[in-house]
């Protein structure tokens, strides 16, 4: 038995070590190995950062709330939050906003969400449809965001929008 565990213990360390090599010499190679994630850019010039946040606490009644899927819904990684009125809430380029709606679908008439929202830097427009009609209404669709110098990204979203 006490060979096994040294045999064990041998195995893991050289393993590992071997694992370390292999990271550090990819971070040495050439830049075409790297992949980046789309929806993670950073901060510069032509590019939006688009990050999470937690519910905000000036929501106090009906609201739409939406992460980039389901999965990052269920575990409360918001993207974009309204207070299914006047005011909506994202944080971009590393800065939490608080944003003016200007036109906002009636959600419980139509089967469609369509949502405009300006601010001096950006130009958001929600867009879904509704997959579950219960208390609170599920919606899948996109996001998308503009800077006046014509950067622009779309990504997915997940959310439900209730009182």
């Amino acid at each position: 038995m006490k060979y096994f565990i040294i045999f064990f213990s041998a195995f893991l360390l050289i393993g590992c070590k071997k694992d370390k090599e292999t990271v550090s010499s990819q971070a040495s190679g050439d830049s075409s190995t790297i992949v980046q994630d789309s929806m993670k850019n950073e901060t510069s010039s032509g590019e939006i950062s688009v990050e999470t946040f937690p519910f905000p606490t000036e929501i106090k009644e009906c609201s739409c709330y939406f992460a980039k899927n389901k999965a990052d819904f269920e575990n409360e990684k918001y993207i974009y939050a309204d207070d299914a009125g006047k005011t909506a809430y994202m944080k971009l380029d590393g800065k939490r906003l608080a944003m003016n709606l200007i036109s906002s679908s009636d959600m419980e008439v139509d089967e469609e969400l369509n949502k405009e929202i300006e601010s001096g830097e950006y130009k958001i427009s929600v867009k879904g449809k509704k997959i579950k009609n219960e208390e609170a209404l599920l919606f899948q669709g996109t996001l998308t965001i503009e800077k006046p110098d014509g950067t622009r990204i779309t990504m997915p979203i997940y959310g439900e929008c209730g009182c």
